[in-house]
C-alpha cells in the first residue's frame, strides 16, 4: 500500500473548510433580538443614512418597530414583520434600543 504524503498547508486547508461553515452558523444563531430586527430591516431594503430619501435604517424601520409607531409619512418601504416576542426581548435586553433621538442644537 502506497502513503500519500500530506502537506500541513492541505491539512490546514482541509480543516478550516469544514470548521467555517460550522463557526458561521453559530454565529447566525447566537445573534441577539436586537441584531435580528436591523437584520430584518437590511433585509428589506432598509440602508444606514438615507433616512431623507424615506428608506433609513434607523429612521424610517428599526425605531417604529421598537417603539410600535407608525413609519414617517415619507417612508419609502413597508415594514418588514418582526414578531411582537422578538421586539419584547430586544427591549429587555437593551431598553433603549431603537431611542434615537435627533441631534441636540449646539448653544452658542
Amino acid at each position: 500500500m502506497q502513503q500519500l504524503p500530506i502537506s500541513r498547508a492541505a491539512l490546514c486547508s482541509l480543516v478550516l473548510g469544514f470548521a467555517l461553515p460550522i463557526a458561521a452558523q453559530s454565529a447566525e444563531q447566537s445573534q441577539g433580538p436586537c441584531e435580528q430586527i436591523v437584520e430584518a430591516c437590511t433585509t428589506a431594503g432598509f440602508v444606514k443614512g438615507d433616512a431623507r430619501l424615506g428608506y433609513g435604517l434607523w429612521r424610517d424601520c428599526i425605531d417604529p418597530i421598537v417603539r410600535g409607531t407608525p413609519q414617517p409619512p415619507n417612508a419609502d418601504k413597508p415594514l418588514p414583520a418582526v414578531a411582537p416576542e422578538l421586539v419584547a426581548a430586544c427591549k429587555q435586553r437593551h431598553p433603549n434600543f431603537g431611542e434615537h433621538q435627533k441631534a441636540q442644537p449646539k448653544q452658542s
